[in-house]
């Protein structure tokens, strides 16, 4: 997967233009607050995810501008493909090869992109939900009939949710509880088996990655962990729902009380230990960036296998956070990948040989060869 071209109109604070990539690494240098990160999010967006940012889609044309497009040429499937993202009073539709699309998550897994921004680098740091999102976010793009069924998991949760509250009020309604209780525990289990399946084909990755950046000093671990009072190990399916659906039974009274569901995959987490204890707890700064350096490689290195098309690489401004050897060790994990990589200047990327820099100077971009003697 390449990406060819790529135009942007009033997004951001980056001026009307285009910029054509090399396939190889491309380095977007500048001062801060110049648009850098701008550009990787609106290639990011043609992945059909949201902001890696956590930006709401009406926060993304220009300040006081009202709408934005974008355009995206590029090579997958053995042919150059076209995308347009069109955001329009605060919602993004898109239109892929000329049909058109009503929503910008259409277009999850035709374009694959793997990110890596600072705040990856709190994965390991803070709680669950970040460890979530990483998981599904990586599932979407492999699969992207998981983005539907997480969809209507959390629609349902919600609803559920809602019922809870309402209940304390009107307490007839609990009757009707068990109708969204089955309707989770069904939904549930699908995501938690989904889950299971990708950090089972993740693990080794991430072990043999992990050993690597180490160099076999120290070994790593990923595992799971569910809500559910259930042996994951002996994972089945069709036995696990009727579990959940015996949980949320025995939880329901605390339940009605709280006004939420307090089990299910939306409390669910990752377990990441470094020699046999809690990375999180006890891991230094520069073990927990080599885990989350193992964690996004093995990702891109799992959506390759899994799709038969090599992800694009995005790298925010992470390169100053990592030492020499992290930074010679990403950069030789990719070297057959097309990369856009953020930095404020380009000779702390002393690295590569070829490729393409583009400057970015208060929203405008300038486009110049890397080409050294």
């Amino acid at each position: 997967m390449q990406v060819l071209r790529l135009a942007t109109k009033n997004f951001r604070n980056l001026k009307d233009g285009e910029i054509v990539p090399c396939q190889g690494i491309n380095v977007i240098y500048g001062w801060n607050a110049q648009g850098k990160t701008n550009l990787l999010e609106a290639i990011w967006l043609f992945t059909g995810g949201h902001s890696f940012r956590g930006s709401k889609d009406g926060e993304l044309p220009k300040l006081g501008g009202g709408n934005a497009s974008l355009s995206l040429d590029f090579y997958s499937e053995e042919r150059e493909q076209n995308a347009v993202l069109n955001i329009e009073n605060g919602k993004r539709n898109s239109v892929l090869n000329g049909v058109k699309k009503k929503t910008g998550s259409a277009l999850i897994g035709k374009i694959r992109a793997v990110i890596f921004s600072p705040e990856h680098l709190l994965l390991i740091k803070e709680g669950p939900s970040r460890r979530r999102n990483f998981i599904d976010g990586a599932l979407c793009q492999i699969k992207p009939s998981f983005a539907a069924l997480l969809s209507v998991y959390n629609r349902s949760l919600l609803q559920r949710n809602a019922l809870l509250k309402d209940i304390s009020r009107y307490p007839e309604l609990e009757e009707t509880l068990s109708i969204w209780d089955a309707r989770l525990a069904k939904l549930g289990t699908e995501v938690i088996q989904e889950r299971l399946l990708y950090v089972k084909k993740l693990s080794p990755v991430v072990v043999s990655i992990y050993e690597g950046i180490s160099k076999h000093k120290e070994t790593i671990e990923i595992a799971y962990s569910s809500s559910l009072k259930s042996s994951l190990k002996s994972w089945e399916p069709s036995h696990e729902e009727a579990v959940f659906l015996e949980e949320l039974e025995r939880t329901r009274k605390s339940d009605i009380r709280s006004g939420f569901t307090s089990l299910g995959p939306h409390r669910d987490d990752l377990d990441i230990l470094l020699n046999g204890i809690s990375l999180k707890a006890y891991g230094s700064q520069g073990q927990q960036r080599s885990a989350v350096l193992a964690l996004k490689l093995a990702e891109a290195q799992l959506l390759s296998e899994s799709t038969g098309e090599t992800p694009i690489i995005l790298l925010d401004d992470v390169m100053s956070e990592l030492d020499q050897n992290r930074q010679d060790y990403l950069l030789n994990h990719l070297y057959d990948k097309q990369v856009f990589l953020t930095c404020c200047s380009p000779e702390t990327i002393d690295l590569m040989k070829t490729g393409m820099r583009f400057r970015l100077d208060s929203g405008e971009i300038f486009q110049e060869s890397m080409e050294r003697q």
